[in-house]
């Protein structure tokens, strides 16, 4: 009897909490004591919780508005699991500017370019810090890293370190053949594979790891170890990516946070612990490197972790680079460029696809400046402007992050006339600013041509506030440079090497996954077919 008192109550606990927020329950642990150790977890925290929320917006300007809620669960139960979606919805009914209750937190959506610019250059001081979900914080070192380190000395040291030492013209210049090696790589591999199924997801994130692992420590790991390891690092980071997305009932309730509910946290230590190992092994190698070839006259270039360590032994104390923020730095780098880049690689393929004019009209681009004689050089990619214009389009359609890394006010500001509370959680939702009709013109339609007469309009500086795909200000992501030299150069590859057909019997989906990063529902397969009459040119 006592047992099925316990699974009623639950029932009832799961129909009234949970129901119409199947993307955090399906996230939950599927033990029945584990789902009842939520509900009455969140049940004793409710007094708490709305005598704070009450209390805290006493004698203040008014929050902005919403939809209403429900007590200690506020707006969960009515969430839509395509999030960029559902609130562009309410943005229509309440404006520009939302406010929801998430379990305990307060989260502000802001949806056009007056609003995200003042959050991102009017305030963006204040809105410069990172709402860190417990994932992140577990893996990121304690937010040693780029991404989620608060705003202040370390983070602009850590921002000079990427800008300066990385991301500068001739560092990325130095690095092209490494770039060239993989990517001539790839289009070999697919070669191998011409009139089968080729799954371009996995195929670009392979790609761009490798890319990415050569330019970091290329002169470390060589051979079949730089492939083994590449491939155990693939499983890895996507793990990291998933579970940093994953719905966390932790960062929902953080009273809650200490009993890790759902086990997210336990995981992200045991993958961190992996991760560091491979680090320090590949850190360890470079310095032993290092010191065998002292007094010797270096010959090339320094590869990234070459340089980053060199970095450790200067400094001025506090803002010193130190190895810990050396790997920090190396996780945000992994695991930032991998997955983004390839997604959206993958949606430049799936668009081309289902336009073939436009493929065409690329493939005709790459005959002229490239010539069916030849490969594709990077030194080709400024001359491809209609390549450039398809880059552009896709991250206006899908953009990489829909509401970019979520900010959190180091103090309460009022914004468009409501107040923004210190700690609270700020979403700019750059899928809403990119199809909002006042903008720009068939908003829906994939249109590579709106960008061919509007180059400097819209740059990838974040200073229109119509179109932010690297988001803007102090936390504006700092890898542009190196993604469009990596996509232009690899889908300009993909497009003048061969031609692309779906399976037979297959239909060509565009359906969206919501996620920290917005994903095809289903991966892209495609059936390569070459294009070029020289067998030479493939290898």
């Amino acid at each position: 009897m006592k047992v099925d008192m316990g699974s009623n109550v639950f029932a009832k606990l799961r129909a009234s909490v949970f129901q119409g927020c199947s993307w955090l329950w399906e996230e939950i642990n599927q033990k029945e004591e584990t789902k009842l150790m939520v509900c009455v977890a969140l049940v004793i925290a409710i007094i708490g919780y709305t005598w704070m929320a009450k209390r805290s917006c006493k004698g203040k300007l008014k929050l902005p508005p919403g939809p209403q809620g429900l007590p200690l669960v506020g707006n969960l139960p009515f969430l839509d699991s395509q999030l960029h979606i559902y609130f562009t919805s309410l943005a229509k009914s309440y404006g520009p500017i939302i406010k929801l209750w998430l379990g305990s937190k307060l989260c502000v959506v802001v949806s056009s370019p007056s609003m995200a610019q003042a959050i991102l250059k009017d305030h963006d001081t204040i809105f410069a810090n990172r709402d860190v979900p417990v994932a992140a914080l577990t893996i990121s070192y304690g937010c040693q890293g780029l991404s989620w380190s608060p705003y202040g000395p370390h983070l602009t040291m850590l921002r000079k370190v990427c800008v300066r030492e990385i991301m500068n013209k001739r560092n990325l210049d130095s690095f092209y053949t490494l770039r060239r090696r993989e990517v001539r790589q790839m289009v070999s591999d697919i070669y191998a594979k011409i009139g089968t199924p080729v799954n371009l997801r996995e195929m670009m994130f392979l790609t761009v790891l490798n890319v990415i692992m050569s330019m970091l420590w290329g002169g470390t790991l060589d051979g079949e170890e730089r492939r083994s390891v590449g491939a155990e690092f693939r499983r890895v980071l996507e793990e990291i990516i998933e579970l940093t997305g994953t719905p966390n009932v932790s960062d929902l309730f953080p009273i809650l946070s200490v009993f890790d509910l759902q086990g997210i946290v336990r995981q992200m230590k045991k993958l961190s612990l992996w991760l560091d190992r491979i680090l320090n092994s590949v850190i360890d190698q470079r310095l032993k490197m290092d010191r065998l070839a002292e007094g010797e006259e270096k010959e090339g270039r320094e590869d990234f972790l070459q340089l980053l360590l060199r970095l450790t032994e200067e400094g001025d104390g506090k803002t010193s680079f130190t190895v810990t923020k050396l790997k920090g730095l190396l996780v945000d780098l992994l695991t930032g460029a991998t997955d983004t880049t390839s997604t959206t690689m993958e949606w430049a393929m799936a668009e081309m696809m289902k336009h073939p004019e436009i493929m065409r009209r690329a493939q005709e681009e790459l005959e002229e400046v490239v010539g069916k004689n030849n490969v594709v050089e990077e030194s080709h990619l400024p001359k491809l402007s209609y390549l450039g214009a398809i880059f552009k389009e896709v991250l206006r359609l899908h953009p990489l992050v829909p509401f970019l890394v979520p900010h959190s006010p180091s103090q309460s500001c009022a914004v468009g006339g409501y107040m923004i509370p210190k700690g609270a959680q700020v979403l700019v939702n750059v899928w809403a600013l990119h199809r909002d009709p006042k903008a720009w013109e068939n908003p829906l339609e994939f249109q590579p041509e709106r960008f061919l007469n509007a180059t400097n309009k819209y740059e990838f500086s974040g200073n229109n506030f119509n179109y932010l795909p690297f988001g803007s200000g102090k936390r504006m992501c700092v890898g542009v440079p190196m993604a469009e030299r990596m996509l232009t150069y690899v889908l300009a590859s993909l497009l003048h090497s061969f031609e692309w057909q779906l399976p037979e019997g297959e239909k060509l989906n565009l359906s969206e996954k919501y996620a920290i990063v917005l994903k095809k529902e289903t991966p892209l397969v495609a059936i390569p077919m070459p294009r070029l009459s020289i067998p030479e040119l493939y290898y």
